[in-house]
């Protein structure tokens, strides 16, 4: 039997919109340890504990959102609050989602640009950092054990990993590629095609709601119309505000186009996306130094939301020390919320852009055969990003080699650093050998490196 519905929600809620605007509330404090445990979040919540939404339904959509670019557990939020109670509920969701993380990253950013010089900062840093280490190097191994079940798998990940780590390939070429040929393969192997995928998991506890009351709409031109028209507004109206006051050269032109750019290319989830994001905002627009996007992600594992949310960092950051005609600390404002905003508004459009489609498709077994050469492929991508951050984490200098195609960033051994190596192994201990979450392994390492920094 479905819930009760309140008196004063709208018509077509299957969810009243107070209670379901509450619960997403309380999902949006609890969603910290990356995409996987804010997945976790909602299933426990929504399917186990409210039973709002049946198992399948709810993997269902995951399937959808893990094809999509950008965070895929901020755009299961939204598609599930779209199911429960129409637009204005998936807006709800994503908002609230994304919102907390937000405003907590953003005060962090404001303290290291004020203190980033103190022994506190320095000693609290030198034990993030190892920290995201472990961090990345467990989100390989779950992801790969989960992923990569047969040696084609296995091969397309290798192959990822190489042509980022070795060849220099860029990142949206290679998971794209590594898509077409995980669907051209699953045609010549038919064993691809019967792996399992998430919707073959255990169907959970009985849904209170059926899912022919779940919210849908109907498809069509003049809808898909109005949602692109729409969304385009709403996405490139900011950027071109800060085009006419500032013009085409400023930071928050570049910021903006990159990651609006980033929004739509960047398949795979946060860590995948990190591999793209450091690499252009530390080699190719020197925004950050390299040591710099690993503070910014260790900061981002430590608030609630998308990992995604070091892209804010990143534009504070780099809008701070290139204000352009802006006080620095309003630059750094201006630059936090316009890279937020074309980060996320993507988001709102693939979802309520296509989500009626794929309810069509929920029978369809061609989704989960195209996500598996991308699912490999991003075993690859943050593996590769696994190697950027220990580089740049366990080592105080790096050197590139170029010899024809091949292109290596190989460490300056003698510049090792051994309080990092100490504190990565531990790290590593912590969450392999004793199970430790990302949070509180990132919160023992902050105080080891506090405490040896401060004892010199």
């Amino acid at each position: 039997m479905s819930p009760p519905r309140d008196p004063s929600s709208r018509s077509g809620d299957v969810i009243p919109l107070r209670e379901a605007t509450r619960a997403w509330f309380l999902i949006s404090l609890q969603t910290f340890g990356g995409p996987a445990g804010q997945i976790a979040v909602m299933q426990h919540k929504l399917v186990d504990e409210k039973r709002w939404i049946g198992q399948r339904r709810f993997l269902h959509a995951l399937n959808y959102c893990m094809l999509l670019p950008g965070p895929e557990a901020q755009q299961l939020a939204i598609y599930t609050g779209w199911l429960l109670n129409g637009t204005l509920g998936g807006l709800i969701a994503g908002i609230l989602f994304v919102l907390p993380g937000m405003l907590a990253l953003l005060g962090l950013t404001i303290l290291y640009l004020a203190a980033g010089d103190t022994n506190l900062v320095i000693g609290l840093f030198a034990g993030l950092g190892p920290a995201v280490i472990a961090i990345v190097i467990q989100a390989v191994y779950r992801v790969g054990r989960r992923a990569l079940t047969h040696p084609v798998l296995v091969a397309l990940a290798v192959t990822s990993f190489l042509a980022l780590a070795v060849l220099g390939v860029p990142f949206p070429v290679a998971v794209i590629a590594a898509g077409v040929l995980g669907w051209v393969l699953s045609r010549w192997v038919p064993a691809l095609r019967a792996l399992k995928g998430h919707a073959d998991e255990d169907d959970g506890p009985p849904p209170l709601i059926s899912d022919e009351a779940l919210h849908t709409d109907r498809p069509s031109t003049g809808r898909t119309v109005r949602i692109i028209a729409l969304g385009l507004v709403l996405w490139v109206t900011p950027l071109l505000l800060v085009m006419a006051r500032f013009g085409r050269d400023s930071v928050y032109v570049d910021q903006g186009l990159f990651f609006s750019g980033a929004a739509v290319v960047t398949f795979g989830g946060a860590y995948a996306v990190l591999a793209y994001v450091a690499q252009q905002a530390v080699e190719v627009f020197a925004w950050l130094a390299p040591g710099e996007m690993v503070k910014g992600l260790a900061l981002a594992e430590t608030t609630p939301g998308p990992l995604i949310m070091v892209t804010q960092w990143v534009g504070g950051v780099a809008a701070y020390r290139d204000p352009g005609p802006l006080d620095p600390w309003l630059a750094m404002l201006v630059g936090s919320l316009l890279v937020t905003w074309v980060t996320f508004v993507p988001c709102f459009l693939f979802i309520f852009l296509g989500a009626p489609y794929v309810e069509r498709l929920r029978n369809n077994t061609h989704l989960t055969v195209a996500l598996t050469g991308i699912t490999a492929a991003v075993v690859g991508v943050i593996a590769s990003l696994a190697v950027f951050f220990s580089l740049h984490t366990l080592f105080g200098n790096t050197r590139l080699v170029n010899a024809g195609p091949f292109h290596l960033e190989l460490p300056v051994l003698p510049a090792w650093d051994p309080l990092a190596f100490a504190l990565t192994t531990v790290a590593l201990a912590l969450m392999f050998w004793r199970g430790w979450s990302p949070l509180r392994t990132l919160g023992i390492c902050a105080a080891l490196g506090l405490v040896a920094t401060l004892l010199g």
